[in-house]
Order: structure tokens, then C-alpha cells, then sequence
């Protein structure tokens, strides 16, 4: 069943609001390198359109009701926004879940040592990578410094064009014979991705054999006021430095680091924000944790969600179990995460019938999982129908896939935990070249036709 390419239908004006979405899509990917920054960013734009705290409103006591809007956030790395309908809560909500984290290099708790008068930063990495990819990078540094006071340093270095950059070095080609005969996951030891950080010793400290460590550790007393001990708790992250790019001689497509997931988080959350006044109460949920299986308490695993929205129904005046249990089960939910798009250079790795191609709109999946469907949130038949109605009655661009040939891989998303509540869950979102490579490739096309996708699923 050939699709159509979505870019032959725009009009002059559907391409200028496709171009003004792309350019708010770039500067969030800009600003939001990480969960934390993601999350700073939806309360802002969440506080900008009338929506306030929920913790807020629990506290006072208040009371909710038609047309209220409230958010919820948990450890600053995941953030759940409710906009309550028309209807009683307990019929159900339209909810979009996407993931805010992104594959990448975390600093470990005791990092900072010195080798060869050259000083690194120890990392341990985050989610699934092609190790050898990340080497001779320049890479910035994210994150957040807490000392025993409980004071918070934020850290930010390498965007700036005045900033340093730090990278992880490689094997000169004139010495790499035996590296290059190793398997490509073995070819960059995971214990090798450590972070060059400096190689100056500090002068008059001669008789210290870590000189150059020295010279680190006084940087970061001066700058930030933290001693050594203070990285043990700390979460920096170790991403990609510098800006998102149009790509391509015709500017039809965006190269940047971190789009899965956040091409499906911003154009969930712009969606949500601008769906205005909705029949069933809509939800935006950005989650933690999903590339290392959705765990912890910032990880769709976790109660937060459940909590928040039993938060919800009691300032509505609705809770109880059993009313929480029937408001999850009526629900209905577009897991929003991205797919593999085909990419003819690696033909032999995708089933061509079942593919998702650039420019062909949203993509949906009944199931992801590896192997034979294991792990997956298969969806139902019905609820597929519905959504395939919401979807041509808006005149959304949309397509199906699945993540390659049947025993080439496969992966999963946070579908399947939100299926456990018994509502229907269907993934679905961007196709998205070089997938967890730390420069990905999207088409713009596709992030406008997800942007109005979700947009018709909350209002439907």
C-alpha cells in the first residue's frame, strides 16, 4: 500500500506553520539536552499557558473543575500535565506519553583521576550505543552539582562558542591494526569512554605527582565552589556540544542530538498546549528512565503517574480505588516514541513492506518488542480502527511499521506498563534515521504530521 510523501500536499501556508514548528522543535532540542532541562522548559511553557502546580493546589486545598489546568513534577525529571474535559474524569483521558531521556555518557560518583599528566573524567554509559561512535566528539557537560547544604550548582559547559569542550580520545589509525580487527562492540572498551578534561599542572606544585588533577580541582572551587567530594553527588550528563541543524540542500530535515525521544516530546507537549478545551481530561506525560527499561521513581514504572492522578480525581471530588481503577482502564493513550526509518544504505536490515520512510507521516506500531513480539504492547485490533478514524478525519499523514526484520532486533517504549492499567495503548511517532547514534536524522514533514496526529487524538 504506497503512502503518499506528505510534502506534496502542503500548501504555502501549512509549510510556513510546518517551518515555525520545526524552528520551536530546534531551540527545545538546543536547551533541553537532558531530562532535567526538558522538564524546566514544559513547566515554563506550562506556567506561560495558565497551568499551575498540582502539589500547589493540594496543599490549599482547592478544588478542580472543567477547564483547570495542573501540572505535577517528580525529582525535576519527569513531569505529568492534566487539562480536565467537559466530562466526569472517571470516563477516561486522552493521554500522550513520551520519554525525555536520551542515550548518552554519565560521570561516575568518583570520576576525576589523572593519567600521563592528562586528567579524565571516569563514565559509565546510558542506554544502548555504539560505543565507538562517541569517540572524538566534542562533548559537552549537563548537569546538576548538590552539596551537603543542599545547595544546587547547575552546570553547563560547552554550548557556548566561548565555552571549552572535552571529547573521549581513539587510536591513531598508525597503530590500530589489532583494534581494528576486534568486532565493533568491542573495538572501544566501555572503561575507555572516559572524558579528556585538562592537561595543565597547576605551577608551584611540583612535588605533587597530580599536578594537573590539582589544577581541575582549583578550577572547580574557584568557578563553582565545590570540593572533589561533592561529584559523589552529582548527575552530569556527557552529550554531544553544539546546536541542532536544518539538513540538507533543501532544509527538509533536522540533524541533533537527543531526538529519540524528544522529537515525540515536543511535538506532544506544543499539541497539548495549543489543543485547547477538550471533551475527555487530556494528559502530557515526559518520563525518565525509558532507555534503561523505565525504572526507578522518575521511570514510567513507578507510581508517580497513578499518584498524580489520584491527586487529580480527589481535588475534582472524584476519588476513590475504585473510581482511580476505572479512570485508568477507560483511558486511551498514544505511547509517542520514535521508529527506525528505512534506510536504503542498510536495505538488508528492514522487511521494505513494513518500513517507515521519510516524509510519509506518523508512524504507527501495533507492536514493537524483539523476537516475536517478547516484551511488547501489542495493540488492539478495535482501538487501532478508532485511531486510524481520528486520524483520517484530520487529514494526518500516517503510516505502520515495524523495527526492522523479525530476527534483526527490535526494541520497546512505555507502552506495554500503561497497558497494565487495561487501557488501550497504541505506539506511535516519528521515523528517525541513525537512531541512539548521538547525531540523529528527522524529517520535518514527519514531526508536523506527529504534531497534528496528537493534536486530533486529544480533541477526539
Amino acid at each position: 500500500m504506497e503512502q503518499k510523501n506528505a510534502w506534496l500536499s502542503y500548501t504555502a501556508a501549512e509549510k510556513k506553520e510546518l517551518e515555525n514548528l520545526a524552528k520551536g522543535y530546534r531551540e527545545f532540542l538546543d536547551e533541553g539536552k537532558t531530562e532535567r532541562e526538558c522538564v524546566k522548559i514544559a513547566v515554563r511553557e506550562a506556567k506561560a499557558a495558565g497551568y499551575r502546580d498540582l502539589d500547589e493546589i493540594v496543599a490549599k486545598k482547592k478544588k478542580l473543575k472543567k477547564g483547570d489546568k495542573v501540572y505535577s513534577v517528580r525529582m525535576d525529571k519527569t513531569i505529568a500535565l492534566f487539562k480536565i474535559g467537559s466530562a466526569p474524569i472517571t470516563e477516561g483521558l486522552n493521554i500522550l506519553g513520551a520519554h525525555i531521556d536520551s542515550p548518552r555518557l554519565d560521570v561516575k560518583q568518583n570520576p576525576l583521576y589523572e593519567e600521563s599528566e592528562l586528567a579524565y573524567f571516569d563514565t559509565h554509559y546510558y542506554g544502548g550505543i555504539k560505543k565507538y561512535q562517541w569517540v572524538t566528539l566534542p562533548l559537552a557537560l549537563h548537569g546538576v552539582i548538590v552539596k551537603t547544604d543542599g545547595s544546587r550548582v547547575e552546570v553547563r559547559i560547552g554550548e557556548e562558542e566561548e565555552d571549552p569542550v572535552f571529547c573521549v580520545t581513539d587510536l591513531l589509525i598508525h597503530l590500530a591494526g589489532e583494534q581494528m580487527e576486534k568486532k565493533a562492540n568491542k573495538a572501544v572498551e566501555g572503561e575507555n569512554l572516559d572524558l579528556l578534561v585538562g592537561s595543565m599542572p597547576v605551577k608551584g606544585n611540583a612535588k605533587d605527582k597530580k599536578a594537573v588533577k590539582a589544577g581541575i580541582l582549583k578550577l572547580l572551587k574557584d568557578k563553582y565552589g565545590i570540593e572533589e567530594r561533592d561529584l559523589e553527588s552529582a548527575e552530569l550528563e556527557v552529550v554531544p556540544a553544539g546546536r541542532s541543524r536544518d539538513m540538507g540542500f533543501d532544509s527538509s530535515m533536522i540533524l541533533s542530538y537527543g531526538q529519540d525521544d524528544r522529537v515525540c516530546a515536543y511535538a506532544s507537549l506544543r499539541a497539548f498546549l495549543e489543543a485547547g478545551a477538550t471533551e475527555r481530561t487530556a494528559v502530557c506525560l515526559l518520563v525518565d528512565k525509558e532507555e534503561i527499561g523505565s525504572v526507578g521513581a522518575t521511570g514510567m514504572r513507578s507510581n508517580f503517574f497513578e499518584n498524580a492522578l489520584a491527586e487529580v480525581l480527589n481535588a475534582a471530588g472524584e476519588y476513590s480505588d475504585l473510581a482511580l481503577r476505572r479512570t485508568l482502564a477507560a483511558s486511551r493513550m498514544l505511547s509517542s516514541d520514535v521508529s527506525a526509518a528505512f534506510d536504503p544504505l542498510y536495505a538488508s536490515q528492514f522487511e521494505k513492506k513494513n518500513a517507515a520512510f521519510f516524509g510519509k507521516g506518523i508512524v504507527f506500531n501495533k507492536f514493537t518488542g524483539a523476537r516475536g513480539k517478547s516484551g511488547s504492547n501489542d495493540a488492539n485490533a478495535e482501538y487501532f480502527a478508532f485511531v486510524r478514524s481520528v486520524m483520517e478525519k484530520n487529514n494526518v499523514a500516517y503510516q505502520t511499521a515495524e523495527l526492522g526484520k523479525v530476527d534483526a532486533g527490535g526494541g520497546g517504549t512505555i507502552a506495554y506498563i500503561m497497558a497494565l492499567y487495561g487501557m488501550d495503548v497504541i505506539d506511535c511517532g516519528m521515523a528517525v534515521l541513525s537512531m541512539h547514534a548521538p547525531w540523529e536524522v528527522t524529517s520535518k514533514s514527519d514531526i508536523y504530521e506527529g504534531y497534528k496526529a496528537y493534536r486530533a487524538f486529544l480533541l477526539a
